[in-house]
């Protein structure tokens, strides 16, 4: 195995590294240095963060989409080389892998199976061959639970993958459907972490709204998730599920009040004993990535829902880059915040990552 590529700091690119930005202020000036890791030498003890939100493009799956006409330029375009570049002008030093949406959904279930062991054995040699650079998580054959339940096995017992890549829905099911059941009580009792990205949901398809679906509908497919998972009774039976959802939760912010004051209102609820206390419990178990909300608002937000041990750092690359993510966490957050956001949580939830 080759020795680890050496850590290179973006410092003399980035105008970071030259002048303040005007508006930043001091805090968020060296908070903005501290995440880049420019603040001290590049060294195993200097600044530098795990990405939990960073797509590639396995060979066999840009195959299978580019045969259903569902490839696109991002995903066609992606390379090793270019994930490494964004990372090291951020300082990013470790990425956790997954292909983004469709997944492999709209595949029948032996030829899903076929892909997502392809896709999962392609991560592994990617991380393999970049030691320290790329961990994994597991793409996995879903809505075909059977195909799941081995494709779970494989990944985390032979593929020593860092965790499971799920969609948020699949035909109109949401993770906490009786259909998911089974994955669900597996990932629980692997005490997996499971990361989570939307998906177009099918009742929200060619909306005349003028706005693409991924503007609108992505985050609040991550909502109905969540809310899937809390109300069906998931959420509180497979506790030792890690999940991460991305983009900060997408509307559940917004929607906490109505979760916990409406919902639990509604007979079905009521009976079933879900009340405001159960359903925020529900929602501070959870993690969730800066991917496309490392701004003040959506992360003042977040914030006050949940403590910071929740909040981990994705960038949703190659859609968005990580240096983006970089500067506008810095303005918000202190330099220890920045560190335990940036590192230290993904580290609690996956000890294999480089420490």
């Amino acid at each position: 195995m080759s020795p680890a590529p050496a850590y290179r700091c973006a410092c003399t690119a980035s105008p970071l590294a030259q002048t303040q930005p005007p508006g930043l202020g001091r805090r968020g000036f060296l908070g903005a240095l501290a995440l880049a890791g420019c603040a001290t030498p590049p060294s195993a003890e200097g600044a530098w963060r795990v990405d939990v939100h960073h797509h590639i493009s396995p060979p066999a799956w840009v195959a299978a989409l580019k045969k259903s006409k569902l490839d696109s330029p991002p995903v066609n375009d992606w390379t090793p080389q270019r994930s490494l570049d964004d990372m090291d002008r951020a300082g990013v030093r470790t990425a956790l892998t997954s292909p983004t949406l469709p997944a492999v959904g709209f595949l029948p279930a032996a030829e899903a199976a076929a892909v997502a062991r392809a896709a999962n054995e392609y991560a592994r040699s990617l991380a393999q061959r970049h030691p320290g650079r790329f961990g994994c998580f597991a793409l996995l054959p879903m809505p075909h639970v059977d195909a799941t339940l081995a494709e779970i096995g494989y990944a985390l017992d032979v593929l020593k993958c860092d965790g499971v890549a799920l969609m948020t829905s699949y035909d109109g099911k949401f993770l906490g459907d009786p259909a998911f059941a089974p994955v669900m009580d597996e990932l629980h009792r692997r005490k997996a972490t499971a990361y989570t990205h939307p998906n177009e949901p099918a009742c929200c398809r060619n909306l005349s709204t003028g706005v693409p679906s991924v503007i609108i509908e992505y985050g609040t497919d991550t909502t109905r998730s969540i809310a899937s998972l809390i109300f069906s009774g998931t959420a509180s039976r497979c506790r030792d599920i890690q999940f991460i959802f991305s983009h900060a939760g997408g509307t559940v912010t917004a929607l906490t009040e109505r979760f916990n004051t409406q919902a639990v209102a509604l007979p079905q609820f009521k009976a079933a004993g879900f009340g405001a206390d159960s359903v925020n419990a529900a929602l501070r178990q959870f993690h969730y990535d800066t991917a496309q909300t490392a701004n003040p608002i959506a992360m003042g937000a977040l914030r006050a829902m949940v403590p910071l041990s929740q909040i981990v750092f994705g960038t949703d690359y190659p859609y968005r880059s990580a240096l983006e993510h970089v500067r506008g966490l810095a303005s918000i957050f202190s330099p220890a915040e920045l560190a335990q956001i940036g590192r230290g949580n993904a580290q609690r939830l996956m000890p294999g990552l480089p420490g």
